[in-house]
């Protein structure tokens, strides 16, 4: 086992050339002197991930310890971090002075790294300011991403000195031709092949694994920034094997790659055989989840099916969802990041996917405010609200500061802030005179939620010069939100927000399943439309398959519009009472699965209900005389409860 583990790791360092002043200065986190995080980035397919092998190699034989993670595979919130920490380094993980604690154990020298690291933009705040201060000083970090670092890693006070950045560049023409080489080709080859591939590590080895099958190069089609596109297309066009392209392209839909998806997806194929032939694939990696196409090349792959075979292209999606949905209703909390990214990933809907995966860098980062920033914060709240308005928000701040977040810009400054919080998490006496809050408590009150399932209030989201509109601040806010909203799954269940001005957010709210509240509420002179989003019970997981279904076409179970809170029969539209659509919601997220009297009472009706398990009965006779002919897809299961056949079950 070991000699074939050491062929391995000779054939990989064997592969890698080039980039000994990078990887000096990856290496300088190994000294007592040295800077205690580095950041190295660069583009897709520059050799990032190639570059953080090699250091693990020559740091390990340098009696370093390395721990080495893919943020692609954990949830970008505080315990999605732990949790993943907690495996690789075993022991208690359940905050960062534990994690602290048990790093000190493992040595003189140890190196946190976190691959992929654009995925957690969502946590870059708390990592910066609680988890690496938190470290003990045997510990040094490494972060390899796409985008460069947050300003406040550079600037913020005490930071001076003790962070690096690595920008990685095309590799120099010396290092091109060496990688070329050892890739089989002639000298003369490698020199006509870099004269378009520029350097770019991914595009050289693509290039050359075309030329080893025999495939031809358009050099001329093949320039620019389209240079990893068209050599992708190109790759998968020359595949003579229809069965290896057929695999390439399904898998080019989904985030990762599983044998239970590509059986869903290529029903008519050996789903081990499929993945055994991807495997094989020079872009293709395995991860602790599934298989991992590299990012540059699934993109393109996607694009040229969605462009040339739109129906396929679409079918895929298709099999891929219902076969996450399915998976997803039994998996364990601890899993459930995997199958939120896979539908983000399914999900083209830009909103979404660029809330809870941002693309490009942002200019402003967002934290708990502290004490010293509350005359900022009041500032701008004074500027934009109203006196009653403003006196509400410092009340808040007087008594749940720690409801506040605000957004720094590059020098420090405040430039916006947000209040939000759980309203059974601080105390009443911080919200009970404010007119907005009281009327999402009625509103709670006459439709209510299970007693497990929580509400999110957001109070206010304000920038210094735009206000409550749309700005980068704004955008900066809502993306620290949806990290809020990650942290509070698979409990929370609505999200109520007050507005001025409704109109510039009202298309991407609708679509995305905000219900404006009927009436408005009055703070003095200023007037506040009020918004909520009820994600269901199957809390943000729900929410986000539903959002899928909708952008594929594939209507619920047939039967159920949630938006519309009715039944959709053959044409016809019933409606349904707040009760009847509350369990054939429920037995719509769990088709298929036998559902006890006792879950729909405590998810439906709430856990303090205490009338009997007949009035499940009652409804269930009520919603079957509303489906008349189709009655019969909810089965009554002997001594359980019941269950939603699906259309063809």
């Amino acid at each position: 086992m070991g000699r074939l583990k050491d062929l391995i790791e000779r054939q990989s360092a064997g592969t890698f050339v080039g980039r000994g002043e990078e990887l000096e200065s990856l290496l300088s986190v190994l000294p007592e002197d040295g800077p205690l995080v580095v950041c190295m980035h660069g583009i897709a397919g520059i050799g990032k991930s190639r570059l953080l092998e090699a250091f693990v190699r020559e740091a390990r034989s340098r009696g370093a310890t390395v721990v080495r993670l893919d943020c692609r595979q954990i949830e970008p919130t505080e315990s999605g971090l732990l949790r993943e920490l907690g495996a690789a380094i075993g022991g208690e993980a359940g905050s960062a002075e534990q994690v602290a604690a048990r790093l000190s154990q493992f040595g003189s020298r140890v190196v946190l790294a976190l691959d992929t690291y654009e995925l957690f933009r969502l946590l870059d705040t708390w990592l910066r300011q609680v988890f690496v201060p938190a470290l003990p000083d045997n510990v040094r970090v490494i972060l390899c991403g796409r985008d460069a670092p947050m300003a406040e890693w550079l600037s913020a006070p005490g930071w001076h000195g003790l962070f690096r950045v690595i920008r990685l560049e095309s590799l120099p023409e010396r290092d091109s031709m060496e990688l070329l080489r050892r890739s089989g080709l002639s000298a003369e080859e490698a020199r006509h092949m870099d004269c378009f591939a520029h350097g770019h590590p991914l595009a050289l080895t693509l290039a050359a694994s075309i030329l080893a099958r025999g495939g031809g190069v358009n050099l001329e089609q093949v320039a620019g920034q389209r240079v990893l596109a068209e050599l992708s297309r190109i790759y998968v066009s020359d595949i003579q094997d229809a069965r290896t392209k057929q695999a390439l392209e399904a898998a080019s839909v989904v985030r990762r790659i599983t044998a239970p998806l590509l059986r869903a997806m290529l029903p008519g194929a050996p789903p081990q055989d499929a993945l055994e032939r991807l495997r094989a694939l020079p872009f293709i990696e395995p991860g602790n989840d599934g298989l991992q196409m590299h990012d540059a090349v699934r993109e393109a792959i996607a694009a040229n099916l969605r462009a040339g075979d739109p129906p396929r292209y679409r079918a895929h999606r298709r099999a891929a969802y219902r076969q996450l949905t399915a998976e997803l209703r039994s998996a364990l909390a601890a899993d459930l990041w995997h199958y939120t990214a896979d539908l983000l990933y399914i999900l083209e809907n830009p909103v979404v996917r660029e809330a809870f995966f941002p693309t490009g860098a942002n200019e402003y980062a967002v934290e708990p405010a502290r004490g010293e920033d509350r005359d900022a914060v009041m500032a701008i709240v004074e500027k934009h609200e109203g006196p009653l308005g403003a006196r509400c928000l410092d009340k808040l701040w007087t008594h749940a500061p720690e409801t506040f977040c605000v957004a720094r810009d590059r020098k420090g400054s405040i430039a916006g802030l947000y209040c939000a919080f759980d309203p059974r998490a601080i105390q009443a006496r911080a919200y009970r005179d404010d007119p907005v809050v009281r009327g999402w408590l009625d509103h709670l009150e006459e439709h209510p939620i299970p007693r497990k399932q929580r509400a999110f209030f957001l109070r206010r989201w304000l920038s210094l010069h735009e206000g409550e509109a749309p700005s980068a601040v704004q955008a900066a806010c809502w993306l620290d939100v949806k990290r809020k909203y990650l942290e509070l799954r698979p409990d929370l269940r609505r999200v109520y927000l007050a507005l001025r001005d409704l109109a510039p957010y009202a298309p991407a709210a609708l679509r995305l399943g905000f219900q404006v509240l009927a009436g408005s509420v009055g703070v003095e002179a200023e007037v506040y439309c009020t918004a909520m989003l009820d994600f269901g019970p199957a809390s943000v997981d729900g929410w986000l398959a539903r959002l899928v279904a909708a952008e594929l076409g594939l209507e619920e179970s047939g039967l159920l519009d949630s938006a519309a809170r009715e039944l959709a029969i053959d044409g016809r539209r019933i409606g349904l009472t707040k009760l009847e659509f509350g369990v054939m919601e429920y037995l719509t997220r769990r088709e298929g699965e036998a559902v006890s009297r006792a879950a729909l009472l405590a998810n439906v009706w709430g856990q303090t209900f205490d009338g009997g398990s007949n009035v499940v009965d009652a409804v269930i006779r009520g919603l079957r005389k509303k489906l008349a002919d189709r009655a019969a897809r909810i089965e009554s299961v002997q001594g359980v409860g019941y269950r939603l056949r699906g259309e063809h079950g």
